[in-house]
């Protein structure tokens, strides 16, 4: 296989200010402005691609008499493109322009058709196998330039800035005191006030291998993203004359879907015709300045459905975040933290109050015996930032615990809630529970303390739950796998599917999304925090092992094994959607990577012995993931057995898991008050004073009002999670598209194609489970259907589609 590079010397490194006419031209016959030049690189991808266009290459090889290099004449078919529209958008990062090959020298790579372990590598492959890995991993040394493919290490420096300013300091995070996973290596500059921070710039460096596709940035990844982020977001914030306005009802939210608001008039051109109709539903009535979102499918189904406590718990199961629920297995509720700093330990939710909750159904005992009582647990991961949140403006937090009750319908039932605050300004530990009663007060504490715990659980879904483990913990393997595996090694072609895009959606994210004053720290509870709330999840609760569904599910008491049940599991709620149909998932996953192993390792020492193979995980457990490096419960690898297991992990996260809690979000939460991001106002019966009370008293509904997001808070994540919930025209499902390395061989050939045939049944079972009546977590009147992890798609916001990889 020919594999197509470009060489850039030094001195072509310039702006290209006017069109070219020149045989490379984007479509319309128009050239392209590249504003920021780019190196292609085409390692490793399915087809020789120039400027990301579909080519045909047709190669003549040459050789001489005692000669061992290879010279190949390449004819290049350049198609006319459409690219050229991009460029006004002004997007610094992720479309290699075709301007870039316009004068430059083409340097061709030899990559073997077949695959090789290293022992089986031909002699006459094995150093340019070799000078690849070493090209690759670079000197660690200087700044990394846009044309570069080099892989390297580093830590979270570069998420604030504090040469604008003191409040745009952040932590470091990654080292002892702020563990976490390891990003790309930029080389950037110091900042001049911080020199352990590095320096922000216009785009962020990824290797030329992992940009985007063109067709992904003509459409609404990349390109709508980077438009959202850099001009509809800040036009809804000058849109709004005070930032901190909340909405004033309930109809006003609504008329975000069906009338939509005025925006200023710089915004009447340019950004909003290039945004997806999909975000703006009167893209048509641009003239009028109307912003008018999509209605999410949630209230479409049902208006009302975020206020019943019956919805509220079965999206613990079937919503956008259920994999945080855990089986209460002892009583009392005690915390972990020093009493010393953060109060008494105990908590006040009484067994009392749980047997009076459950009406005499049954004793607190019998409920711990029979597997009834489950929690959302976040009292010891935020209790520690609730001081710290509060200082903040426009911000509060709790720690909170959120108990539920299985009832004999196979739903959950919530019980009660208990905030808490520790010590602050000489005051004791505040903490109060709140039931579900019959009085106007009690209820309306009630949705107020659920709004609180809404907007802890969104917080730790999008800090934790998606970014931290899916995003951030992936990284390092696509680092250490392009460092330490060759582009013929069978392993690096198995994994290379699942880890398209993620690199440059990352470095997205941490230019406008995650950094300092960013769009999550400005509309999420945590604020400021964010990043260290993320590292403490990563210090405390993150475990590779544990990434793996059945070790979750086991790990947090929501199955046993058990040898007879399917999956060898039974799960302690028979009605568990994300976990049923994950399973399912899990279990393809694993027989598919099961087949490829064992055919390129039919031997167990074959695993031990391959090098590059002992390199990658080492390279993974010791510097990617280096600061749990010392942990013990990594897996060895030594057998094939080891393999499958490390892999299928890999596999389910960088699939199944990233679609469960990324591709519902505006489905679920595009109805703010359904999943709000944050809450603004403590409870009325902390601390109250008489104006409080008397505004709680009189006009509870503007209360509630009062803490949910602002309206430039609302509508920005909104308009954010549209954008992350859609499937790209270029999407590449899970087992839909079969790699041509592995089409030549015809047990590999064959063993994708049961893969594919078994993700189709996956489908049609899930299709089956949403019409079961009886299945009462993913069906009913105004339910929306647990679609999260079916393997298929169309293109949008679907609401369903498993990935290869964490493309969005």
């Amino acid at each position: 296989m020919l594999n197509l590079n470009l060489f850039k010397p030094q001195s072509t490194h310039h702006q290209i200010l006017l069109p070219k006419y020149k045989p490379f031209i984007l479509g319309g016959g128009n050239a392209s402005f590249a504003i920021f030049p780019k190196f292609i690189s085409m390692r490793k991808h399915e087809n020789i691609h120039v400027g990301q266009v579909r080519s045909t290459i047709k190669a003549v090889k040459t050789l001489t008499k005692k000669s061992t290099t290879t010279d190949v004449k390449a004819v290049i078919t350049v198609q006319q493109t459409v690219g050229g529209v991009l460029t006004h958008l002004g997007l610094s990062c992720g479309l290699d322009f075709i301007a870039d090959v316009l004068g430059r020298t083409l340097l061709i790579e030899l990559i073997a058709a077949e695959s090789y372990l290293p022992t089986e590598t031909p002699s006459g492959l094995k150093s340019y196998r070799e000078k690849e890995l070493e090209i690759l991993r670079g000197n660690g040394t200087g700044e990394r330039k846009a044309f570069e493919r080099i892989y390297d290490y580093d830590v979270y420096n570069d998420l604030g800035g504090p040469d604008n300013g003191d409040e745009l300091a952040r932590p470091v995070l990654g080292g002892a005191e702020h563990p976490f996973p390891r990003r790309c290596r930029t080389g950037r500059p110091k900042t001049k006030k911080d020199p352990l921070s590095e320096s922000r710039s216009l785009s962020v460096y990824v290797p030329r291998d992992e940009a985007f596709s063109e067709v992904k940035q003509m459409t609404f990844s990349a390109k709508t993203l980077y438009s959202v982020l850099h001009s509809l977001v800040p036009t809804i914030q000058t849109s709004v004359i005070d930032s901190e306005l909340g909405f004033p009802n309930f109809t006003a939210i609504e008329t975000l879907f069906n009338e939509g608001f005025e925006l200023p008039e710089q915004s009447a051109t340019g950004f909003l015709r290039n945004i997806l109709p999909r975000i703006v539903k009167a893209i048509t009535d641009v003239e009028n300045k109307i912003l008018r979102f999509e209605t999410p499918e949630i209230i479409d189904r049902d208006r009302f459905c975020w206020f019943r406590d019956e919805e509220f718990a079965r999206q613990t199961l079937a919503g956008v975040n259920p994999c945080n629920i855990k089986l209460v297995t002892e009583w009392s509720l005690k915390s972990k933290l020093d009493p010393e700093v953060y109060g008494p330990a105990e908590s006040a939710i009484t067994k009392e109050i749980i047997e009076q909750e459950i009406g005499g159904l049954m004793t607190l005992e019998k409920a711990l015996e029979q597997k009834k009582l489950f929690i959302l647990d976040y009292h010891d991961l935020l209790l520690p930032y609730v001081n710290k949140v509060r200082e903040l403006k426009g911000t509060t937090l709790y720690g909170s615990r959120t108990l539920f009750f299985l009832m004999p319908s196979g739903t959950l039932r919530p019980l009660a809630i208990e905030l808490t605050r520790p010590p602050i300004d000489g005051k004791p530990q505040w903490k109060e529970v709140f039931q579900s009663c019959w009085d106007a007060t009690g209820i309306w504490l009630w949705r107020l303390a659920k709004a609180h715990v809404l907007a802890h659980d969104s917080g730790l879904h999008q800090l934790v739950s998606h970014w931290l483990r899916t995003h951030c913990c992936v990284e390092p393997y696509i680092i250490a796998s392009n460092r330490q595996l060759s582009a013929m090694h069978p392993i690096y072609r198995l994994l290379h599917p699942h880890l398209r895009y993620t690199m440059e959606i990352n470095a997205l994210a941490r230019e406008a999304l995650i950094n300092g004053n960013g769009i999550i720290e400005k509309a999420f509870s945590p604020g400021k925090y964010s990043g260290e709330l993320c590292s403490a999840a990563y210090d405390q609760l993150w475990q590779f092992d544990l990434q793996a569904l059945p070790a979750d599910l086991i790990n947090r008491g929501m199955a046993v094994e058990d040898p007879t049940a399917l999956h060898g599991l039974k799960l302690t709620i028979e009605d568990y959607p994300y976990a049923n149909d994950g399973l399912l998932l899990w279990d393809a996953i694993k027989k598919w990577i099961t087949d490829y192993v064992t055919y390129y390792y039919p031997e167990a020492n074959l695993v031990k012995s391959d090098s590059e193979l002992q390199a990658w995980w080492t390279e993974i457990r010791t510097v990617g993931h280096g600061d749990k490096k010392d942990e013990s419960w990594w897996p060895v690898l030594e057998t094939p057995d080891d393999l499958i297991g490390i892999f299928t992990n890999i596999v389910w996260i960088t699939s199944g898991h990233h679609a469960a809690v990324n591709f519902g979000q505006y489905d679920f939460a595009g109805y703010f008050p359904n999943r709000p991001t944050i809450a603004r106002a403590k409870m009325p019966t902390e601390d109250p004073n008489d104006a409080e009370k008397e505004q709680f008293l009189n006009r509870p509904e503007e209360f509630l009002l009062a803490c949910f997001p602002s309206q430039v808070q609302a509508t920005s994540v909104m308009a954010i999670l549209d954008v992350l919930s859609n499937h790209s025209p270029d999407e590449e499902y899970l087992g839909e598209k079969i790699q041509p390395f592995w089409e030549e061989d015809k047990y590999i050939r064959a063993a994708f194609k049961r893969f594919n045939g078994k993700l189709k049944e996956i489908d049609g079972i899930i299709d089956a489970r949403n019409a079961d009546g009886n299945l009462k977590n993913r069906s009913g009147a105004g339910v929306v259907p647990y679609q999260l992890l079916k393997p298929f798609s169309e293109p949008g916001v679907t609401g369903k589609g498993v990935p290869n990889s964490i493309s969005i």
